[in-house]
C-alpha cells in the first residue's frame, strides 16, 4: 500500500517508521509537514519515503496510487488539513486520523471527503510518550496498544484502516464517536486535569519552605500521578475544548468522589476511608494490568 502521512511528529513519525520497516505491504510513505527541516530529519530516519511542506512537492503517479492519508496534526487542524489536501488525492482514497477525539471530527470529515468521492473512518490510536516531534519518533511504539476505529456503513474502508492499525501491532476496538469519547474522557481527558490540578495546588502552598521541602521529597508517587498533567499544554487544552461536555461529566464524577472522601477523614471515619481505598486498589484491576 502507498500511505500518506500529514504532521510528522511523534506519531505520524512513528508510524511511517514501522510502515516502511514492517513489510513489502507498505511500500511507499509520503508525508507533509509545516517544518522543512522536520521534512529532511524524517527523511533521514526512514520514516518517509519522500516528506514535503507542501503536497504538490508529491510525485502525482504517488497521490494517484495513495491508499490511505493519515492525518497526524493536532485536532483543531484536522479538518482544514483535509479540505486543504483532498482535491490533490484520487477519488477513492481513505483518509483517517489519529485525534483523540471523534465526535467532533468524524461525521464533517465525512462529508468533507464524500465532495470529492472519497471515504474516512476516524481512528484513534492510544500510544504515545512525554516527548514531541520528529526526532522523537520511536519503532514499536504503537506495540500492543489499543486504537479505537469508528463504525462506517463503508465496510471496506473500515477493514482498511483497521488493517493499517494493525499491521503495526495494536489492538483495534470497534465503538461510536460518542461512546468513545466518553471513554477516553474518564481515562485520559480528565485525568490530564485532575493531574494538572494537583500540580497547581501544590504550587499554592503558601509556606515556601514547606513548598521547597516537598519539592526535594517528591519521588515515583508524585511524577506518577503528576505525569499527565506536566504534558502538552495545546493538547490539553483540545482535549478540553473538542470533547467539553464528556469532560465536564467526567470530572464532575471525580468532584463528588473527592468530596465524599472529604467527608470520611473530616468525620474521621477510618474504617470507612479503608473500605474505600480497599475498594479502589480492587477496581484499579480492571483498566491497569
Amino acid at each position: 500500500m502507498n500511505i500518506g502521512v500529514v504532521g510528522l511528529g511523534l506519531i505520524g513519525g512513528s508510524l511511517g517508521l514501522d510502515l516502511l520497516a514492517s513489510s513489502q505491504d507498505h511500500n511507499y510513505v509520503w508525508g507533509i509537514s509545516r517544518n522543512p527541516e522536520t521534512c529532511k530529519q524524517a527523511e533521514e530516519i526512514a520514516a518517509v519515503s519522500i516528506a514535503s511542506t507542501n503536497i504538490a512537492d508529491i510525485p502525482d503517479r504517488i497521490l494517484a496510487q495513495t491508499d490511505i492519508v493519515v492525518i497526524c496534526t493536532p485536532i483543531a487542524a484536522i479538518l482544514p488539513t483535509i479540505s486543504e489536501i483532498a482535491p490533490k488525492l484520487a477519488s477513492n482514497v481513505i483518509f483517517t486520523d489519529v485525534g483523540s477525539v471523534k465526535s467532533a471530527i468524524v461525521e464533517p470529515a465525512l462529508k468533507i471527503c464524500q465532495q470529492f468521492n472519497q471515504r474516512f473512518v476516524g481512528s484513534h490510536p492510544m500510544a504515545g510518550t512525554a516527548f514531541q516531534g520528529i526526532l522523537a519518533a520511536e519503532r514499536n511504539l504503537f506495540q500492543n496498544r489499543p486504537c479505537v476505529v469508528t463504525p462506517s456503513d463503508d465496510l471496506e474502508a473500515v477493514e482498511k484502516v483497521r488493517s493499517l492499525w494493525q499491521s503495526v501491532g495494536m489492538n483495534v476496538y470497534e465503538c461510536s464517536a460518542e461512546e468513545h469519547d466518553r471513554a477516553v474522557a474518564m481515562i485520559s481527558h480528565a485525568p490530564v486535569m485532575i493531574s494538572a490540578s494537583l500540580i497547581a495546588a501544590c504550587q499554592a502552598e503558601s509556606d515556601r519552605t514547606v513548598l521547597k521541602l516537598a519539592q526535594n521529597l517528591a519521588s515515583s508517587g508524585f511524577r506518577d500521578t503528576s505525569r499527565v498533567g506536566g504534558g502538552n499544554p495545546e493538547l490539553g487544552r483540545l482535549m478540553a475544548e473538542y470533547n467539553q461536555s464528556a469532560v465536564l461529566r467526567s470530572l464532575q464524577n471525580y468532584q463528588q468522589s473527592l468530596q465524599a472522601v472529604i467527608g470520611l477523614i473530616e468525620n474521621k471515619q477510618w474504617e470507612d476511608l479503608e473500605s474505600f481505598l480497599a475498594n479502589t486498589q480492587s477496581d484499579r484491576a480492571f483498566y491497569v494490568d
